[in-house]
């Protein structure tokens, strides 16, 4: 079934665009929501009027998809994952992963228009395409991590700690045997001198 589309809707297409969609799709959602209307002569003849309206509108897209853009080049997603050896992932990072870290980070981008030719199933660092526009395209960077670093590093401060309190021990002056034998040896000696001297 033909249907125009009133507005941009996800995985359909953009507003003004003439699409053939399934007639339950169009019966049950985009028609009784006013997404879109059916595409008969006469709706044509009106939304080609409207043109000019649709076409501000598609320049207004481009634009703000450039200027989101330009603000993903500078993000990067850090994802921590469970590591075997030689960097092997249990499992793969997916676009569903990126999807959600990016919303974190504030932007809503839909895990479709995240590009990845195949999963990801090693540590490293990577530049993954995002198709924001069919016009516009950004890459963002995507950290694959180990989620045991974190733990190596608060273990490795804890050892700093113990290190430098055991060195701070280890400078505090001792006394010696032979430095508190002196000490005795005076007294003695001051003991002996103050008897001679009530004698005389």
């Amino acid at each position: 079934m033909k249907v125009i589309l009133t507005t941009d809707v996800e995985s359909v297409g953009y507003m003004g665009e003439i699409k053939d969609v399934k007639r339950g799709l169009a019966r049950n959602y985009l028609l009784p929501k006013n997404l879109a209307v059916e595409a008969t002569p006469g709706n044509v003849k009106v939304w080609n009027q409207k043109q000019r309206i649709i076409e501000k509108h598609q320049i207004k897209r481009k634009e703000d998809a450039e200027s989101l853009a330009g603000n993903l080049s500078s993000v990067t997603c850090t994802i921590k994952v469970k590591v075997g050896e030689e960097g092997k992932l249990f499992g793969s990072v997916t676009t569903q992963n990126i999807s959600d870290d990016l919303a974190l980070k504030g932007y809503k981008i839909s895990k479709k228009d995240i590009v990845l030719d195949a999963s990801i199933k090693e540590t490293g660092t990577y530049d993954v395409p995002v198709k924001i526009h069919p016009e516009v395209s950004a890459s963002i960077k995507v950290v694959v991590e180990s989620e045991e670093s974190d733990q190596v590093s608060e273990s490795g401060d804890q050892s700093e700690v113990q290190v430098t309190e055991q060195a701070a021990d280890s400078s505090e002056p001792e006394s010696s045997p032979e430095s508190s034998e002196e000490a005795s040896a005076d007294e003695d000696s001051s003991e002996q001198l103050e008897t001679k001297e009530q004698e005389s």
